[in-house]
Order: structure tokens, then sequence, then C-alpha cells
């Protein structure tokens, strides 16, 4: 099976999911992270009909977005300070934002280029010491700062579940749900209309992600890896 056909198969599983736990599948977008592939990988999802791909490379952004410029391009590495400018000429969505420093300089790099740089918040809700992110209990200071810069509008939250465990995964994509809730009525009105994503589940736990309310799911290696075998798992 080809990148086409495995790209096909999730995006009918990830439709299938969204309807078994009663959501609507056009209202969870299936990025396909490409960062394991070059421009021919890329270009047999397009082919297939991908719109959303995933980085975690400034250099490989910039190369594939310059490449398929009718591509929506995320961002979902960790961000360098000095790489800002590239990133934002490329990136449609930045995954990966939690230091006040880079929301400044992302402020400053899309006013440059003369436009509102679209930003996730990433979390991190599990705990973990070797992930990345604002704890839960800063979150909303950090939304709070994100919200007032003009050239960043901050869209949802980001996070990554430790792995092996659907439900410790489950549970930590409840958690980002809650506290997205809890930051939106917290929010201006027109600040808050617009913090609508949450970017949750990859490979092994996206169908968790997709019944606690992800609206973004990050799928690399189910598509764009022959090896890989996905197990189903029921809401």
């Amino acid at each position: 099976m080809g990148i086409g056909s495995r790209y096909q198969t999730v995006l009918e599983d990830v439709a299938s999911q969204a309807r078994f736990c009663g959501r609507a599948p056009e209202d969870v977008c299936l990025v396909a992270v490409s960062k394991t592939v070059g421009l021919e990988g890329v270009a047999s999802a397009l082919e297939a009909g991908a719109k959303d791909f995933g980085e975690n490379r400034p250099d490989q952004l910039v190369e594939k977005a310059s490449a398929f410029p009718s591509a929506r391009w995320h961002f979902i590495g960790n961000i360098q300070s000095r790489r800002i400018p590239d990133i934002v000429s490329a990136a449609f969505l930045i995954h990966s934002l939690y230091q006040e420093s880079h929301a400044l300089k992302i402020d400053e790099a899309a006013r440059a280029l003369g436009k509102v740089q679209d930003v996730l918040i990433e979390v991190n809700v599990s705990g973990e010491e070797s992930k990345s992110g604002v704890s839960p209990h800063e979150a909303l200071a950090f939304a709070r700062l994100c919200a007032g810069l003009e050239n960043v509008r901050v869209r949802g939250l980001m996070t990554m579940a430790p792995q092996g465990d659907a439900e410790t995964a489950r549970a930590c994509f409840e958690g980002l749900r809650d506290l997205a809730n809890a930051i939106r009525a917290a929010l201006p009105a027109e600040k808050a209309a617009v913090f609508s994503e949450l970017s949750m589940g990859m490979s092994e736990d996206w169908h968790e992600a997709i019944s606690s309310g992800a609206t973004i799911v990050r799928i690399g290696r189910a598509i764009f890896s022959d090896n890989f075998e996905d197990e189903d798992t029921a809401c």
C-alpha cells in the first residue's frame, strides 16, 4: 500500500471515528506529518487529497512550503529563536508555542511580513519532564499574554500524551479539553471566538484524542511508513 492509499485509509478512519463519537468528520483536521519523507512523498499525499502537512524542522518546512504553496503547513517542532522568521514565513499554524520570548519574536516577525500568525499554546498536561510546554496552571496567563500581541492570534492548545496506555492518553486529552474550556471562558469575547482548536493525538492515540474533542490530529507513520500497523480503538 502506497502513501496515497494509506492517506485515504487514515482519512476514512478519522471520519469514521468522528461519526462514532457523535461528531462531524469535517470538525477534525488531519495533519499529515511529513517530516520523514521528501518532496516526492508529499506529492503523493497531495495527489490523494491531503491539504495539511506537519513539519518539525524549519529547513524542511521552508523547502516543502515553497515547493507546495497550495498546502497548509503546520510547524509542530521545537521552536528555535533564531529560526522564528523562517518559521513564520512558511507556517499556516505554529503548534508549539510555550515561551514568552518566542511569542514576542513571532509577533515581531509576523509584523515584518504583514501577517497575523496563528499559534497554539503547547501545554504539558502529563507533567513528564521529557515533554515541553507550559504547565496547566500557567496556561491562562500565557494565553492572555499572547492574546495581547497584535500580530499573534491564539487559536487553541496542543499537547502530547504519554505513550503506551490508551486510558492515560485519554485522561491527558480530556485534561487539555477541560483546560481549553476554562481558558476560553476567561478570554475577551473576540479572543474566545477564535480559541477553538485542540491539537492532540498522533498515530498511536488519535482515536482517544477524537473522542476527547480533538480538532486536529497529527498523523505521520500511519501515512508515510510501510511498517506501521494501527490498532482500532473505540470511544
